[in-house]
């Protein structure tokens, strides 16, 4: 199932894409108000959604792909994104070197207050920084609450599948030694627009991951490239620290980022970028003009 969050008027909901079209679930036959709510329900709701979109009986509201607001798939999340540096070999050496090929995987987040949805602007924030850039990655939702996650359980934890665009403000991120302040200006993390069911992705390590900038084709790869699989992924995170429905980690972004470019190509007022991942849609932004 392709999960949507979404606005119409001043209410926030959620449903699914069926035939074109976004059916609103909300509430229905005892549904929660929100996916979130959903998610931490565990495999009872994606049953009970099965059997109300079954349900002739059931009127649900339906709406267009324009006639909504795309916010993303968990508008409000509870903890920060986790977020996986350099996953892909090429992108670590577009970033440096060889030698900035990581041994072992590398973890930063991004705050609360980056997360916005397919179509949203994303402020330029000019008067911080002259070197934003865009990445591509495919995020993983976890579904199941888990702590010491083996490799091969790791997947039983996952909800599902989305888009994420990990703008990072390069200048603030060699100022500050770190990541987080590059990483967590506000309106810098587009997700969606879709959140797809484990169930309808074979395998999350076989997906094309492409990144356009005003129609130009920035980033062209693969998952299967990732260096730590996101069974590693998992299992990493989960070692010391418990994971919960409902928590999002992005898997990191292949090469072609505009910092990565000789001399570098970083975005500007009124761009728009699009990401597209195999099975999951286009999640498509524009900075702010």
């Amino acid at each position: 199932m392709k999960f949507v969050s979404f606005q119409v008027g001043d209410r926030q909901t959620y449903g699914v894409e069926r035939d074109g079209r976004i059916i609103e679930l909300a509430g229905l036959h005892g549904l929660p108000q929100d996916l979130l709510g959903g998610i931490e329900q565990g495999e009872g709701f994606l049953q009970k959604v099965k059997y109300v979109l079954q349900d002739d009986s059931v009127e649900a509201p339906s709406y267009s792909h324009d006639g909504i607001k795309w916010l993303s798939p968990l508008p409000k999340v509870k903890r920060n994104i986790m977020c996986v540096g350099k996953n892909y070999r090429d992108h670590a050496i577009e970033m440096g070197s060889e030698q900035d090929i990581p041994k072992d995987i590398m973890i930063f987040t991004k705050a609360t207050n980056t997360v916005i949805g397919h179509g949203e602007t994303v402020l330029h924030h000019g008067e911080m920084t002259e070197q934003l850039d865009y990445e591509g990655e495919l995020a993983v939702v976890i579904g199941k609450r888990g702590k010491g996650i083996s490799p091969e359980d790791a997947l039983e934890h996952v909800f599902g599948y989305t888009i994420l665009n990990d703008i990072t403000a390069r200048d603030l991120q060699k100022k500050h030694g770190q990541f987080f302040i590059g990483k967590s200006l506000d309106t810098t993390c587009p997700i969606g627009p879709y959140l797809l069911t484990k169930d309808e992705v074979i395998d999350p390590q076989n997906l094309t991951i492409t990144t356009r900038v005003n129609d130009e084709i920035r980033q062209s790869s693969n998952t299967r490239e990732m260096i730590f699989t996101i069974p590693i992924i998992i299992s990493t995170l989960s070692m010391g620290m418990t994971l919960e429905p409902g928590d999002i980690i992005a898997t990191g972004t292949p090469a072609g980022v505009g910092k990565g470019f000789n001399p570098p190509r970083f975005l500007k007022k009124g761009d728009k970028m699009e990401i597209e991942i195999e099975s999951l849609g286009i999640l498509t932004n524009q900075l702010q003009a």
